[in-house]
């Protein structure tokens, strides 16, 4: 009750401004829209944002993970949509105190590990991301991070099963959101080294490489096709000018004054985070002489953190692989949140004093919020228009990366038809079927020409004129699919293929699923006995 208490009173100011219109809310809830009106016409996992760029569509589901916005969309199918939003971030928060609590109570008794809960559910990031960043992705893979370390701490009670937890862990993570994932198997490989040289065991090194490979191997269907397509889309667009590490480490300046203003409030919410979980750790210190595993993990897990954000790490972030695709140093907070959450119970005892802290940190949210940016807000009428914008086929705006190569969202005619004739011939064009993966139409031609359709050219298409597969064009500038038809009658259909990637990446996760079950299901039908022997060898 506590947990969802508190979640709830982040929410108390919806009620009086409307939703938080962060940086990323048109993304994702338009994602959520796009999703539910696919599922309703019968497509289980959309792979095509049909409306983006205006209608003329992306590859978006290819590369964003399916967790989040197939949680969005089954809300937006149950409640109504002005409360989407809301009731999406309130179970993330609770689920992600949920986790605090099943970390912390390992260690700590029962009020200390509610107050734990509380505060990782509410820290000072989840605010920030609340409310200026609208990342719902991000969020919801903090639920994640407690675990973490709770598996890894637990790895020789669990002993081979610690394998397999960690998998699972690792596949949620890649199929929650990508940034989150890359953050999270560096912090495995980061505890794994001090926990093994703590234990003087490399067996935990071998257990996470395992994990690793086994929760990739689960993620494949995902994966696979998000790392192969990479190649068909403008995929550094990612890492463009304000998206790029160099861009986005504590106090950094750019031309940009809006990014400045909200690298300022980051900035200081972590320098913040950062002093209050050292001068804990210090307070923790003979704490940590009892329970020195905990106590180190935590330390050298905060220290990776706070200096990652920091400017002089530059270099590690051209060097470590796809470390540049998190885009945003002080994305770090998200991880820093555990030893900011833990250490603070451990360190200060005095229910007044932990009081005071969070008090403090609410008063730099509540300074930056009021001297350098203060977040922006959708009310009903906002939201209904997303979904008016949806039912008229209007659109919306697409995201760059997700982008086909040699398409241009800014040439494109946001009033163009489904198919118009591209040269001087003319024609009698019916359109029988227009959904997200197929297109269906008829052209009755005077002349040989092409045929310009309100879609993005994408190498996953494949195109039928009168039963013959032909090779669309791509029309310079706006990327729009450009198709070559005879004179007469021609019956064009356009479908959405399932590549070869995708249909390894299923199979590489089904057996990875099958052999996940055939372990548990070994582990459980074996002798109690037994299992207390390789537990305790």
């Amino acid at each position: 009750m506590s947990i969802a208490a508190a979640a709830f009173a982040v929410e108390i100011p919806f009620f009086f401004r409307g939703t938080p219109s962060g940086h990323d809310v048109e993304f994702h809830l338009y994602s959520w829209l796009e999703v539910l009106s696919q599922w309703k016409q019968g497509i289980a996992y959309p792979r095509w944002a049909a409306l983006a760029h205006f209608a003329y569509g992306e590859p978006r589901f290819i590369f964003y993970p399916p967790a989040s916005w197939t949680l969005g969309a089954a809300l937006s199918a149950i409640f109504p949509w002005t409360v989407v939003a809301s009731i999406y971030i309130w179970i993330v928060l609770v689920a992600a105190g949920v986790s605090m609590f099943l970390l912390a109570r390992q260690w700590l008794d029962r009020r200390d590990a509610i107050f734990a809960a509380v505060l990782y559910a509410i820290n000072p990031y989840h605010l920030v991301i609340v409310y200026w960043r609208s990342a719902c992705a991000e969020l919801l893979a903090s639920s994640l991070l407690p675990l973490l370390l709770l598996v890894l701490l637990r790895a020789d009670e669990k002993g081979r099963r610690v394998t397999i937890f960690l998998a699972l862990l690792l596949a949620s993570a890649w199929l929650i959101n990508a940034p989150a994932a890359l953050m999270i198997h560096y912090s495995l490989a980061l505890l794994m080294v001090v926990i093994a040289w703590q234990r003087r065991s490399p067996r935990i090194l071998v257990a996470g490489t395992a994990a690793v490979l086994l929760g990739a191997a689960l993620a494949a269907f995902y994966l696979l096709p998000a790392v192969y397509e990479q190649k068909w889309v403008n995929i550094a667009e990612a890492v463009s000018a304000g998206s790029r590490p160099l861009d986005n480490f504590l106090f950094i300046h750019t031309a940009d004054a809006e990014h400045d203003a909200f690298n300022r409030v980051i900035s200081w919410v972590a320098i913040a985070e950062i002093m209050t979980t050292f001068f804990a750790a210090w307070a923790a210190r003979r704490w940590g002489s009892r329970n020195r595993q905990l106590w180190y993990s935590l330390v050298v897990w905060a220290a990776a953190c706070a200096v990652l954000m920091l400017s002089i790490t530059s270099p590690v972030w051209s060097i470590l692989p796809k470390m540049r695709f998190m885009q945003f140093p002080w994305r770090w907070l998200l991880c820093l949140g555990v030893p900011f959450t833990l250490l603070i119970v451990l360190g200060v005892r005095r229910w007044t004093a932990r009081g005071a802290i969070y008090l403090a940190m609410l008063c730099v949210l509540a300074l930056a919020w009021e001297h350098f940016q203060s977040p922006w807000w959708d009310n009903a009428a906002d939201l209904r228009e997303m979904q008016d914008n949806m039912a008229t086929g209007a659109g919306y705006e697409g995201v760059d990366e997700y982008t086909p190569v040699r398409a241009d969202p800014s040439s494109i005619n946001k009033d163009a038809r489904r198919a118009i004739v591209d040269g001087p011939a003319r024609a009698t064009i019916r359109v029988s079927q227009w959904n997200p993966e197929l297109k269906l139409f008829t052209a009755e031609m005077s002349a040989p020409d092409n045929l310009a359709l309100r879609l993005l050219n994408y190498p996953a298409w494949r195109v039928e004129v009168n039963g013959r597969r032909v090779q669309p064009g791509t029309r310079d500038g706006a990327g729009q699919m450009l198709i070559p038809v005879d004179a007469g009658a021609n019956r064009v259909q356009v479908t959405l293929i399932q590549t070869w990637d995708r249909r390894v990446g299923a199979w590489i996760s089904t057996l990875a699923m099958i052999l996940v079950l055939l372990l548990l299901r070994k582990r459980l039908l074996a002798p109690s006995s037994v299992r207390n022997c390789s537990s305790n060898p």
